[in-house]
């Protein structure tokens, strides 16, 4: 077996792919609908007469499709390699989201363009990304991944003034086409040019058998793993929980006395916190065994919803809460994509990580009328935050019980066998 390249040579080799990669995330399916579709509320409200709900309903819609096909997607990445699935994909992405200019005063057609984006999209995500990113990172993977998974925190940056210059200038048709724009004419260029698996040669041998192949269970042999359903499960108590304190966190902000301002300033904070995360996160497990990363991280959302609690009316303490709560949402995409490589192997990653990623999107889109549906009914978010603190600390606390990295898997080629010897 080859001897393990220096961290230093995973960067110097891989450093074009995870650069192309970062373009597809932070341009694809992920991000870009998710910074418009708030944008559209008053000038389709102004055109057609729909109500808040009909227009935002699309995004529920679009992220519940794009995540039960993940693990499709994931699958054809197995199979034909990630590069055609991704550039596909975001090409795809990218002509049916500028379709969406053409919506007639028919909400049928428009949520028919949404499904259409949802279908076509999920491979312009993390799903396919991050799957070239393991075969190229190993000793320094997390470090990559969270870089990666930046992607999807530098949108924000850039499409929300995009789409206000957009249809001030042009009306809210052209706000899509400037954003179609961004994965066809910048993302898809940038990985024609860079983005591939590595060759043979170039894989970090860790994530090879003895055998020379690719290593990895099938998704048959993970889906009879216990440490699947403890990773799945974490998952979905993670994204249920912070995905609706995230959308909710200005009404909750504003129910405790705070002005548009200071929920601006929070809001800034989690930006912060969700770039620090990944970061931090990537960089604490390349050095440290998952659990031991995750479980403190996890429980720094639960004291973020102690803060919002306890109805402080101190601005410093609901900032802090916000940098915690951004710090767990950085972690959580990161641990999916580091724990499905580091226990399943590469194999079969794809749809593993499909797997994984299913609960993700479905939970995240889930949580907000959660929490709106528990304001309703109570008068206040207090008990979606309380039920949030448990948890928090559940969804740490499994992947406390997932034990030690298996140290090799079989081959490709060979079916059956669970997990190899074990190592820390």
């Amino acid at each position: 077996m080859r001897k393990p390249a220096p961290s230093g040579k995973e960067f110097s080799n891989g450093w074009k792919v995870l650069l192309a990669s970062i373009s597809g995330v932070a341009l694809g399916a992920s991000p870009i609908p998710y910074n418009i579709i708030g944008f559209t509320i008053a000038p389709l409200s102004e055109e057609f007469g729909w109500s808040k709900t009909e227009i935002l309903a699309p995004i529920t819609i679009f992220g519940i499709i794009a995540s039960l096909l993940a693990p499709f997607f994931g699958g054809l990445a197995d199979r034909f390699g990630v590069r055609p699935v991704a550039l596909f994909s975001l090409l795809a992405f990218g002509l049916s989201f500028a379709a969406i200019s053409l919506t007639p005063s028919s909400l049928a057609v428009y949520y028919g363009l949404w499904v259409l984006v949802g279908i076509v999209g999920i491979g312009s995500t993390p799903v396919t990304w991050s799957r070239a990113i393991n075969m190229w990172f190993f000793r320094q993977r997390g470090l990559a991944l969270g870089i990666l998974l930046l992607g999807t925190s530098l949108a924000p940056l850039v499409i929300p003034h995009l789409a206000v210059w957009s249809t001030e200038n042009f009306g809210w048709r052209s706000m899509f086409l400037a954003a179609a724009a961004l994965p066809v004419c910048v993302a898809l260029p940038i990985c024609l040019i860079w983005f591939r698996e590595p060759r043979p040669e170039e894989q970090p041998p860790e994530i090879t058998s003895s055998g020379g192949h690719v290593a990895g269970v099938e998704l048959k042999v993970a889906l009879r793993d216990y440490r699947f359903w403890l990773i799945w499960g974490s998952v979905v108590m993670i994204a249920i929980t912070f995905g609706g304190a995230l959308v909710n966190m200005v009404p909750i902000l504003q129910d405790r006395g705070f002005g548009a301002s200071d929920a601006a300033t929070v809001m800034s904070a989690f930006g912060v916190g969700i770039i620090s995360g990944r970061l931090l996160t990537g960089a604490l497990l390349d050095r440290f065994w998952a659990g031991y990363v995750a479980f403190p991280l996890l429980c720094l959302a639960a004291f973020s919803s102690v803060i919002l609690l306890s109805g402080s009316q101190s601005l410093p303490m609901v900032v802090l809460a916000g940098l915690l709560l951004g710090l767990t949402a950085g972690a959580e995409s990161d641990l999916i994509a580091y724990l499905a490589g580091r226990y399943f192997g590469m194999a079969h990653y794809g749809k593993i990580y499909g797997m994984l990623y299913m609960p993700f999107g479905i939970a995240s889109a889930v949580s907000p009328l959660l929490y709106a549906y528990s304001r309703d009914v109570t008068g206040s978010y207090d008990l979606a935050l309380s039920i949030a603190i448990g948890m928090y600390l559940v969804g740490g606390g499994l992947l406390l019980m997932l034990g030690k990295y298996p140290e090799d898997f079989p081959s490709s080629e060979r079916e059956g066998s669970t997990s190899g010897t074990e190592v820390s």
